[in-house]
């Protein structure tokens, strides 16, 4: 069987290795426990997440061991990780009620039945830990200088670092500590961002433990302009089909940068790399079909074939006229004398096509909206029933490729 390691690293997922050449060996000479951590920071895991998933599914594929932590401690504190600002403090309800949405989610990626997989939460050890005694066994080994050359403080330092915050990285690092006592982690996995807190913990357990400890990080997913992939206009692309419905999660994909077609093919699919490469390399409009394939392969994962084929019905209905299946396409219904209340900008905002009025007014100014495929003109176009077809139904379109469908009831 080829070595996970080199998966991993001709699909492109490999950014930095603490020890690549002992990470390869251990890797090939049977089962490794690693882990993956979870900040519970939202009730629903997002396309950001993905990435790590695939690599978690991956692993376990090759026969490796996953130990999914959910941060249901860390996330009390908050990673500064790549912010400006400090994170919204969450209670300890809503962490614990975002970890068990996280828990059923990665269920549905992760084998975790006859021990092949692992589900802790960190809130086990860190909720009642000693805080002079974590200190004394754990702190005494981190250096204030070096931690503060880390990038994960850097973005933090000029608005200023709070202590809490301070505290993250040996949280974390105490994470990968405890779970190498309890099962034998020896790696740790992350995205790029987390290099810094994942090097603590290889550290810490080197130094206190005197055991081998490695960890890998991911490529981050980003746009031309280095932002983060998986934000839309209303805010993150999630996971969850009630937070992002299964066609708005297949155009993301179906409308990603020529550019980073071939990189998310390789990353976000199981598809072999032959076939990777051959879809990657189509020049000038034939880039589309490896847009379908990529959004297709995506929405199959993570929602099911029976969705995927439904979102990309939905999709090819918009280019094939009447008649066309536009069931799985984004739909808000409203009665007659909802719509009465409602004027052209009112209801933009009311399928979420807008986030506010004054973004409404924007987009109408700027000649990006259309209703029953007829650009609107004026902002104080009023909505009637004219506009419906004989169904009921009106078809509203932002842009090029973002549509939503309003029917009466």
């Amino acid at each position: 069987m080829k070595n996970v390691y080199d998966i991993l690293e001709e699909r492109g997922f490999i950014q930095q290795a603490t020890h690549p050449e002992e990470i390869r060996e251990v890797l090939g000479q049977g089962p490794t426990t690693f882990y993956i951590g979870f900040d519970a920071t939202a009730d629903s895991l997002t396309a950001g997440h993905f990435l790590t998933v695939m690599a978690m599914m991956h692993m376990q594929q090759a026969g490796h061991r996953p130990i999914a932590l959910l941060g249901g401690g860390t996330t009390l504190i908050g990673d500064p990780t790549g912010k400006s600002d400090m994170r919204k403090m969450l209670t300890r309800e809503q962490v614990d009620d975002n970890a068990m949405h996280f828990k059923q989610q990665l269920s549905k990626y992760i084998d975790f039945s006859d021990g092949k997989a692992i589900l802790e939460n960190n809130a086990d050890w860190l909720l009642d830990l000693n805080y002079v005694t974590f200190l004394r066994e754990v702190g005494v080994h981190f250096s204030v200088n070096r931690m503060l050359t880390a990038e994960c403080y850097k973005a933090r330092m000029e608005k200023g670092l709070t202590f809490l915050e301070f505290n993250y990285m040996l949280m974390q690092s105490y994470d990968f500590y405890v779970l190498q006592e309890k099962y034998g982690c020896c790696l740790q996995l992350g995205g790029n961002d987390q290099w810094s807190n994942i090097i603590g913990g290889v550290e810490l357990i080197r130094r206190k433990l005197n055991k081998p400890a490695y960890g890998l990080t991911f490529t981050l997913l980003t746009t031309s302009e280095g932002k983060k992939m998986g934000k839309t206009e209303k805010g993150a692309l999630w996971l969850d089909p009630d937070k992002t419905s299964p066609y708005d999660f297949y155009q993301y994909w179906r409308n990603v940068e020529d550019a980073n077609v071939g990189k998310c093919l390789g990353l976000l699919t199981f598809l072999p790399m032959e076939e990777v490469h051959r879809l990657s390399n189509l020049q000038d409009s034939q880039i589309n079909t490896a847009k379908e394939v990529l959004a297709y392969e995506i929405t199959k994962i993570v929602h099911g074939k029976e969705e995927a084929d439904k979102a990309q019905a939905a999709a090819k209905s918009l280019f094939m006229g009447a008649g066309a299946d536009d069931s799985a396409m984004p739909a808000t219904a409203l009665t007659e004398a909802e719509l009465n209340d409602l004027d052209i900008i009112g209801l933009l905002v009311k399928t979420g096509l807008a986030a506010t009025r004054s973004e409404g007014r924007r987009l109408i100014s700027q000649g990006g909206v259309k209703a029953a495929g007829q650009k609107i003109e004026s902002i104080d176009m009023p909505v009637s029933l004219s506009l419906f077809d004989q169904d009921r139904t009106l078809l509203l379109q932002k842009g090029k490729k973002v549509y939503h469908k309003v029917t009466l009831q």
